[in-house]
């Protein structure tokens, strides 16, 4: 946790924090506690809601969550501390001393339970009708507290219109119980902050600056408040009734493509532990529901990597040996949360994005040109659907820069959670579909692919093929297993440097581009992985201020927390420990697969030989791969 003086949020909602000892065992360091009549020894400052987790003692929440500071508003996670008048919010209330604590008592439960029902009590909509239904903590806990009527009666007319103007998420007002939640998610955790609390008492209400459509502000659009949003009051724009008109449409001819990411969670959605991949599974239940075709976008994911690395080439080419002015470092540009942060918050930074599109807008191009030829159908009668972990991509699909196909290149985009309600309305329980391939003229691809979706797996695919091209050496003997540890893992900001001793030839598909390695030999490459647009806000401030991340070659950027495993899309609940099970889903199927390096996916060598004929970073590639975009500010019409 930060301190109260680095938090961005409100002051009513910067939380009591109390620094915990570095060593329990110190003098002072623990303190001897009373729970439900039970003795228990818990490190100074530890929360009493924290106490009680750590000895599997339930307290229910609502306005908790375990990425987000303490906010104490909902008073759901109240309990009795012996020798105070007023029940405590155990969620901010720091153990200094040793107490003595009531979690069930008569006084707590009647409290709970009246808390519910002056929530419900403003709370408009029927749970049948709405998309949370059994997955809503409201409902769950009315459930838990046998609430079964509106004791305080249940509004019956809508006060607040819903905004559906932003491509990525909707909001329904009616549907917040003032958590915070989503502020503080915008303001602590994406350092974006287009969400706020408006309005006192009563009349208060989560809006935006003047209560603007959320398209109309700085939205970067990475679903991160959805992900934590308690109820109904957030939701992606969800496109299923559309997709389903073209499933059903026989003239159209309906294309899906799935990120790695939606295979490792989509399991979630159907009652099973998180952690388990279901990549087979889906690929059989889509063709069920009626999908012509199922491709992998983790194909494009290694195109990228011929283009991105290859753009990357050319920079530091025309940088060391040319010496011209270049954007230095490169920043991927496959998180579109990330590239529209930087377009607000950073717009003179906007040439040091890659130009190459990301993996789901090169297969949308790839669909409606190569593709449409080689089976001969008419582009205008392909639905190009994206299945993401991620609400930015609805945006970004919809960018109007992203036509080079002569068409809109995908044309709707899918999160996790609207994938696997389509396989549930076709009556598909997806654990128990048989295993299948993705279909040709594509192929399977590699495991750099598939290693996108977690943080550092972009730069980690990037670094087994620029290494090996540049050194002429296996990365496996470099790092072992060709896994490169040094990017991994949830640190919010890993930088390393890799030393160039020795190089190889130049390989015959760029050997247009360079004519040798030598300008490189004895180099080092800086590097660097950023996961969450807060996080990102510290690398751009020390990148402006010349600091130690200026000097870095390639900078890879997700919008969310652990990278697309955690993106906006993704089921509900996210939590620290299930992005990690998420991620190690990824990596554990790359280990699997007979093809982990994407300049070793003989489908992309093919499609070079056979189509973008002029090499990574020529004209037919840059015409359909890579794009530009746009130095939008921070100022609001």
């Amino acid at each position: 946790m930060e301190s109260k003086k680095t938090l961005r949020a409100p002051v009513s909602q910067k939380p009591l924090v109390i620094e915990k000892p570095e060593n329990p065992e110190y003098i002072g360091g623990s303190v001897s506690i009373e729970i439900n009549e039970k003795k228990f020894s818990v490190p100074l400052g530890t929360t009493i809601l924290e106490a009680c987790r750590q000895n599997q003692i339930h307290i229910p929440t609502l306005c908790h969550h375990e990425d987000l500071c303490v906010a104490g508003v909902c008073r759901i996670c109240v309990v009795e501390v012996e020798g105070m008048r007023t029940l405590q919010a155990s969620c901010a209330f720091p153990i200094t001393a040793p107490i003595k604590i009531k979690t069930t008592s008569n006084a707590v439960r009647r409290s709970r339970k009246h808390i519910i029902d002056l929530l419900l009590s403003e709370h408009y909509g029927e749970c049948y009708s709405c998309f949370r239904n059994n997955n809503c903590e409201l409902q769950s806990l009315a459930k838990e507290y046998g609430v079964d009527h509106y004791s305080f009666g249940h509004i019956q007319n809508p006060r607040y219109e819903v905004d559906n103007s932003s491509y990525s998420v909707v909001r329904d007002m009616d549907k917040c119980i003032l958590c915070k939640r989503c502020v503080r998610t915008c303001i602590d955790l994406q350092e974006v902050g287009v969400l706020e609390a408006i309005g006192r008492g009563h009349d208060t209400h989560i809006g935006t600056f003047w209560d603007k459509p959320l398209a109309e502000v700085i939205c970067i659009n990475c679903g991160q408040c959805i992900n934590r949003c308690p109820t109904g009051a957030l939701r992606a724009n969800d496109p299923r009734d559309e997709i389903w008109s073209a499933i059903d449409n026989p003239k159209k001819h309906v294309v899906i493509q799935t990120a790695p990411s939606p295979r490792a969670a989509i399991c979630e959605e159907f009652g099973m532990e998180p952690g388990t991949s279901l990549t087979g599974e889906m690929n059989t239940a889509l063709r069920r529901i009626g999908f012509d075709v199922v491709f992998d976008t983790n194909f494009t994911a290694d195109l990228t990597i011929f283009e991105e690395g290859t753009e990357l080439i050319q920079r530091l080419y025309n940088a060391l040996v040319k010496k011209e002015q270049v954007a230095l470092p490169q920043f991927t540009s496959c998180s579109p949360g990330w590239v529209k942060y930087l377009e607000h918050f950073y717009p003179e930074y906007v040439d040091n994005l890659s130009s190459a599109k990301s993996p789901q807008q090169m297969f949308g191009a790839l669909i409606k040109t190569f593709y449409a030829k080689r089976k001969g159908i008419d582009p205008k009668d392909i639905v190009s659907v994206a299945v993401m972990p991620c609400s930015a991509k609805k945006f970004e699909c919809n960018r109007p820069e992203m036509v080079d196909s002569g068409f809109k290149d995908v044309d709707y985009g899918l999160t996790t959670r609207e994938l696997a309600q389509m396989i549930k309305e076709a009556g598909i329980y997806l654990p128990e579909m048989p295993k299948s391939h993705f279909d040709d003229p594509f192929g399977e691809a590699s495991g750099a692919g598939l290693i996108f979706g977690a943080t550092g797996g972009v730069m980690e695919a990037a670094l087994r093929t620029v290494v090996e091209f540049i050194t002429g050496k296996k990365i496996e003997n470099i790092f072992a297993n060709a896994d490169i540890t040094p990017v991994r893992g949830f640190e919010g900001i890993k930088y390393a440097e890799l030393p160039i001793s020795d190089v190889g030839p130049v390989p015959k598909l760029i050997a247009h581009l360079v004519p040798d390695w030598n300008w490189l030999k004895g180099a080092t490459l800086k590097i660097a992985v950023v996961h969450g647009t807060a996080n990102a806000k510290k690398v751009m401030d020390d990148i402006k201020a010349g600091g130690k991340f200026s000097e870095c070659h390639f900078i890879e950027f997700m919008a969310c927390p652990g990278g697309c495993i955690g993106g906006g899309g993704q089921p509900i609940p996210t939590t620290p420990e299930i992005r990690k099970l998420r991620a190690k889903a990824i990596y554990d199927e790359d280990k699997s697969l007979p093809v982990r390096k994407s300049h070793e996916n003989r489908h992309v060598v093919e499609i070079y030989n056979e189509f973008l004929t002029d090499g990574p970073c020529g004209h037919i590639s840059h015409k359909l791969l890579h794009t530009h975009y746009i130095k939008r500010g921070k100022y609001i019409a």
